[in-house]
């Protein structure tokens, strides 16, 4: 995986693995936990996802883009240790009024727990765009700073209190 398609940001949290991983794999609590403030809610909560394959769909807003759905894959699930899931414009189209013809999917968004010592969990969130193939629709990434995921890893442990 190319650096320069990826952002990286840990921290540790006072809660364990478990706790983190339910949350992360809730799509109904996302908006407790999203650094960058695009996240508007569920579409139609359906549960805590408990495998690969399974998706949601979320309400989102971005200055510039205004109001949209994406709908996210589950590409990677170890419960209580790591899931990672794969955003694309939903339904398919429903952005070519602002971005065209432009294909931006291919990116994922990572999550690694790792328990500590004292019964906390240190989190990695990665953010990867290196799948993207639509040479065109790069310039429009990294869509979160490092900062705005680090600002995540805090809310966790926020929402976790």
């Amino acid at each position: 995986m190319s650096d320069d398609r990826k952002l990286q940001a840990s921290g540790t949290i006072d809660a364990p693995p478990e706790r983190v991983f339910a949350l992360l794999a809730d799509p109904s609590r996302h908006t407790e936990l999203d650094g960058a403030g695009m996240l508007r809610g569920v579409e139609s909560p359906s549960g805590p996802v408990t495998a690969v394959g399974d998706s949601f769909v979320m309400n989102m807003n971005q200055e510039g883009i205004g109001d949209y759905r994406m709908r996210s894959e589950i590409t990677d699930f170890e419960a209580d240790r790591r899931i990672t899931w794969a955003p694309a414009i939903h339904p398919p189209g429903s952005l070519q009024h602002v971005i065209g013809e432009l294909d931006p999917s291919g990116h994922t968004y990572g999550w690694e727990l790792t328990p500590t010592a004292d019964g906390g969990t240190q989190i990695t969130h990665t953010y990867d765009w290196s799948g993207v193939t639509d040479e065109n629709a790069l310039a429009l990434y990294p869509r979160v700073s490092q900062e705005q995921m680090s600002g995540s890893i805090t809310r966790i442990g926020d929402a976790l209190r």
